[in-house]
């Protein structure tokens, strides 16, 4: 608020940063719409491959101990050096098959931060998604069984959407990590608010690099607030429909 009401008065209208960024103009917004894009891609593709994944792993003890551990190691490799170890198979790809290349797919640029943010975002939506089907008390599944449902209705009536809340936040985690990792892959030409960061960097400009930490540290604050207040809904409404 206090930030807000300094820039309403225009008491920051000579920080080097907002002068920045009124020079920059519309390829800043270019940047922030790039950052926001790269985001939602990867949170949406590791959900559509982590959902299922979840759902098949959490009856199955061997297949949820082999995914979450192929997740967990690629966790420990770092943003960069997943980056750098993308770019020889993406580039072989894109050479061996010229639609995959027509496509946009090569070793550096949007494909290969896709991929590596997709796997990053993975172990927390897959994670929390086990965690949370199998912590759905079993006398809840057993009074559903025992009304008739069939298996598909119990997990759509009973098990999903008491599992939501727990699966939301590892889906928060994700996406909160992600908006770090966005950053990082400006350096093989993703694009994004990292373009400013490191392009400070290499000349030494503060109100460069301002200009990319300060919007994407503030999107990171948001992302997890309003995916934080969601979950405290969908906790409070089942708390009233128990």
């Amino acid at each position: 608020a206090g930030l807000a009401a300094l820039l309403l008065t225009g008491t920051l209208s000579s920080w080097s940063v907002l002068v920045e960024g009124r020079n920059e103009g519309p390829r800043w917004v270019q940047e922030l719409a790039q950052h926001l894009r790269l985001v939602g891609s990867a949170l949406g593709l590791a959900v559509l491959i982590g959902a299922p994944l979840a759902v098949w792993a959490s009856g199955r003890e061997r297949v949820a101990g082999a995914v979450l551990g192929v997740a967990n190691a690629v966790q420990t490799i770092p943003s960069l050096a997943l980056l750098g170890l993308l770019i020889a198979p993406l580039s072989a790809l894109a050479n061996a098959f010229p639609a995959l290349r027509e496509a946009g797919v090569s070793g550096i640029g949007v494909a290969p931060a896709l991929t590596a943010m997709t796997l990053y975002a993975l172990l927390p939506v897959l994670r929390n998604g086990v965690v949370a089907l199998l912590g759905v008390p079993a006398g809840a599944v057993d009074a559903a069984r025992g009304m008739g449902m069939t298996a598909a209705q119990r997990f759509w009536r009973v098990q999903l959407p008491l599992a939501l809340p727990v699966w939301l936040s590892g889906v928060r985690q994700a996406a909160v990590l992600l908006v770090g990792v966005a950053a990082v892959a400006a350096l093989i030409g993703a694009g994004g608010l990292g373009t400013y960061i490191f392009k400070g960097l290499q000349s030494a400009a503060t109100d460069l690099i301002l200009l990319g930490a300060v919007p994407a540290a503030l999107m990171a604050v948001a992302v997890d607030a309003a995916l934080r207040g969601l979950e405290t809904l969908l906790g409070r409404r089942l708390g009233r429909a128990a």
